[in-house]
């Protein structure tokens, strides 16, 4: 096994600086999309609209998440692919 010089050491160093830096201009991009990381006014608005129309008086919405997953998408389509019922018999006598 070979021995850790001042060479290695200064590699490790230069690479941490470098991911580092990229870190953080992935984190100032991702900033563009929501500055604050809360959800905007408008957004909550329409929500507490959805929930009024839907419940038939005016509700509180008490808390909302921002999220950045595509589960609820995803579910929502594996949900409506998966609610048509297939028939595999002959339709002969339809």
């Amino acid at each position: 096994m070979s021995e850790i010089t001042g060479e290695h050491i200064a590699e490790l160093v230069e690479a941490v600086k470098t991911l580092s830096a990229r870190v953080e201009t992935l984190e100032n991009r991702l900033e563009q999309f929501h500055p604050t990381g809360k959800v905007p006014d408008d957004v909550l608005l329409a929500i507490s609209a959805a929930c009024a129309a839907y419940l038939g008086h005016r509700a509180k919405v008490k808390q909302v998440h921002l999220r950045r997953h595509t589960t609820w998408a995803k579910q929502g389509r594996s949900d409506v692919q998966h609610s048509h019922r297939i028939t595999h018999a002959p339709r002969m006598f339809r």
